[in-house]
């Protein structure tokens, strides 16, 4: 009886509108996107431009990885990680880049993974195999080097022999750092596996050293960029790598230059007075002021830092060798690697001029662009790229005679 009378009270009260009801919809609508928008504006920081247009932030260090590390000791894998210098949560030898020694002890065998789009191995020492699953099988000996797009899988390096030290030592260098700045993992391969041998590296070298140099030019470095068939623009290693096979004769100093990517040096053949200077300034003669000096040890690695000075000298009596590593590939892509040469900025100075970028424009293109101003870009047709602002740049035989002026004109 009681739960009768509840009920016909209920039924005796007010039902709500549905016009009341669309009310408190909306209502309760309003207040969950208002919580909405103070959660996501709890992370919201605003800043004055002045004050943090140029933020402070950790530097990149100069630091060596000895070759102590990949001499001795059991199979492993011996990462250069300086993240804690970095203020960087994941493991970096750069904020982009990753080095490591990979030992491996002869008759033993090694397995590698890393959720990277690049990875390049170096011989420094000894002979072996790697396998993968998904590229198959190659041989390596020393002073060969190859690279291999993403890899879901493993590698695994197997060493057959080594000319000292008990084992097999590649120098291994990623991009897993990029990945894990971005959040990202790829998504499928930019190249193919690529091999590049030792006795074809140093015939291109070679065949460099005879030829003979322009008139008033003394050539002070020997040295070829490693590309990639997959990278004809570019002419880099992978699309976030780039390397060079450099030598320096004998008595000689390669003039200082810079450039904005972070390189990871390893020393590949020197006799002891060989080494980098490397400095921040230069002063109106060329010359680096205050500069840090890192000497090359065989089998070595050291950290050159982003947008440093940095010049190279052998006082020895023979030829000394440098494998660089840097992500010189992303940033030759996006037209700031801004490579520079000491005796170049010396001779715009004395002209009284300092320049912007050392990205490459010819006179030709600098006058399409300045005739071109700040036009609308034409729609997209097919069989042509649009440009801005310079639209007519890569459009039929306009394009051809541009790409033509590139080689011969003054930059």
């Amino acid at each position: 009886m009681a739960t009768v009378a509840v009920l016909e009270i209920c039924s005796n009260l007010p039902m709500a509108s549905p016009k009341a009801a669309r009310a408190n919809g909306i209502e309760a609508e309003r207040s969950a996107t208002a919580e909405m928008e103070k959660k996501w504006e709890a992370h919201a920081d605003i800043f004055e431009y002045g004050a943090a247009a140029n933020p402070v932030m950790a530097p990149i260090p100069v630091l060596v990885h000895p070759p102590e590390l990949h001499q001795e000791g059991e199979t492993r894998v011996i990462p250069f990680d300086i993240d804690d210098f970095l203020d960087i949560q994941t493991q970096c030898t750069s904020p982009n880049l990753m080095a490591s020694f990979v030992r491996v002890c002869v008759g033993e065998s090694l397995a590698t993974s890393a959720n990277a789009t690049s990875q390049a191995f170096y011989v420094i020492r000894g002979e072996g195999t790697t396998h993968s699953a998904e590229h198959g099988t190659i041989g390596w000996s020393t002073g060969d080097l190859f690279v291999v797009p993403v890899t879901k899988g493993e590698l695994t390096h197997s060493c057959s022999a080594a000319e000292t030290h008990g084992g097999a030592a590649l120098y291994w260098v990623h991009d897993e750092p990029l990945m894990d700045y971005l959040g990202v993992m790829p998504s499928g391969k930019k190249f193919e596996p690529t091999l590049f041998k030792r006795e074809r590296m140093l015939a291109e070298v070679r065949e460099i050293s005879h030829r003979q140099p322009p008139p008033g030019i003394q050539r002070n470095r020997l040295g070829v960029l490693l590309g990639n068939k997959a990278m004809a623009q570019t002419k880099t290693l992978t699309h976030v790598l780039w390397s060079l096979l450099n030598s320096i004769p004998a008595k000689t100093v390669q003039r200082a230059h810079r450039h904005n990517s972070v390189a990871l040096d390893l020393a590949v053949a020197a006799q002891p007075n060989v080494y980098t200077l490397m400095g921040k300034e230069i002063d109106a003669n060329g010359n680096i002021i205050d500069p840090i000096r890192c000497e090359w040890i065989p089998g070595g690695v050291f950290v050159t830092p982003p947008g440093w000075w940095h010049s190279h000298h052998n006082e020895s009596d023979e030829v000394a060798w440098v494998l660089p590593m840097q992500d010189a590939g992303l940033y030759t892509h996006q037209r700031t690697l801004d490579i520079r040469f000491v005796e170049d900025e010396i001779e715009l100075h004395k002209a009284g001029k300092i320049r912007g970028s050392a990205f490459a424009v010819t006179n030709r293109q600098y006058t399409e662009m300045v005739s071109a101003g700040c036009s609308v870009p034409k729609p997209k047709i097919s069989g042509m790229k649009r440009v801005l602002s310079v639209s007519s740049l890569q459009s039929g035989e306009h394009y051809q005679e541009m790409k033509k002026s590139n080689s011969n004109e003054s930059i």
